[in-house]
């Protein structure tokens, strides 16, 4: 069974443009790499009952994972494990082994001279207040420790914003919970290159190349040398290929098989394989 995992990420700043969504764009490449499938990646406001809303909508739809970004810190707008404790109907509670997470941050910047006292304030506490049955995720980078909850079904994780954070906690606690799940299913790509064809000439060509290798996903990407996205006789295309295979080897046949075979169907219509 595919590994299915949704995405939401958490922020104001997402929505009006002054952040670029880098999380998003990492972790679907690490979770892509590792044999699951991301089936869907939502931006939402740092508000309690779209949290709570967004989070019911993706365990209807039964995904494997459910994996937040942002809102777990001590000011005002970090809301997200409030808007879960609400989707989940848990209270929020003072969690013991997030608090000694959180306090064990402190005492470290205590021994290192960068504060004068560890005072564990209420936004400091905030960052230990999780919904009742749910795990902390250590954070080898940050103070704010990361949330697992088990549903039913999927496994929920909350990772803060900042990207080292985010990145740490996920290669160091979720990276192993996705390769269980995964079993030997493993994500290959390719890609090739072509000159001398323009997009609409290709699609019929993908569309055969799809049929005959029903493993297969291939897409095509234009990059005109005038200016981007544009058809035309200068465009130059890149074409990727990619499948996830439990038996690496098969995969990469399926791989091979594909490019060969769409390679020979561009030739034979005039167009070339190109260097990158």
């Amino acid at each position: 069974m595919a590994v299915k995992i949704e995405l939401v990420c958490v922020g104001n700043e997402l929505l009006i443009g002054k952040t670029m969504n880098t999380n998003a764009h990492w972790l679907a490449q690490r979770c892509t790499a590792l044999g699951a499938k991301i089936q869907r990646i939502t931006v939402i406001s740092d508000d309690l009952y779209e949290i709570a809303e967004t989070v019911n909508e993706s365990l209807k739809r039964d995904p494997t994972f459910i994996v937040t970004t942002g809102g777990l810190g001590p000011t005002f707008d970090d809301k997200t494990l409030q808007g879960i404790s609400i989707a989940l109907k848990k209270k929020l509670e003072v969690n013991q082994k997030a608090l000694d997470l959180v306090r064990g941050k402190y005492e470290k910047l205590l021994r290192e001279g960068q504060i004068k006292r560890v005072d564990m304030t209420p936004a400091r506490m905030k960052m230990a207040t999780f919904p009742e049955g749910a795990e902390p995720l250590p954070n080898p980078v940050g103070t704010a420790p990361g949330m697992l909850f088990r549903t039913k079904k999927a496994l929920l994780i909350a990772l803060p914003g900042v990207p080292p954070e985010m990145e740490a906690i996920f290669e160091n606690s979720i990276v192993t919970m996705i390769k269980k799940k995964a079993g030997r299913s493993s994500f290959l790509e390719a890609s090739i290159f072509l000159d001398g064809i323009m997009e609409s000439a290709l699609a019929p060509l993908i569309d055969k190349a799809m049929r005959d290798n029903p493993n297969v996903y291939i897409k095509s990407h234009v990059y005109s040398r005038i200016t981007p996205r544009v058809e035309g006789k200068k465009s130059h295309i890149e074409v990727h290929f990619s499948t996830t295979s439990e038996n690496s080897r098969i995969g990469k046949n399926c791989l091979d098989n594909a490019i060969t075979e769409l390679s020979d169907l561009v030739e034979k219509s005039g167009g070339k394989i190109s260097s990158q």
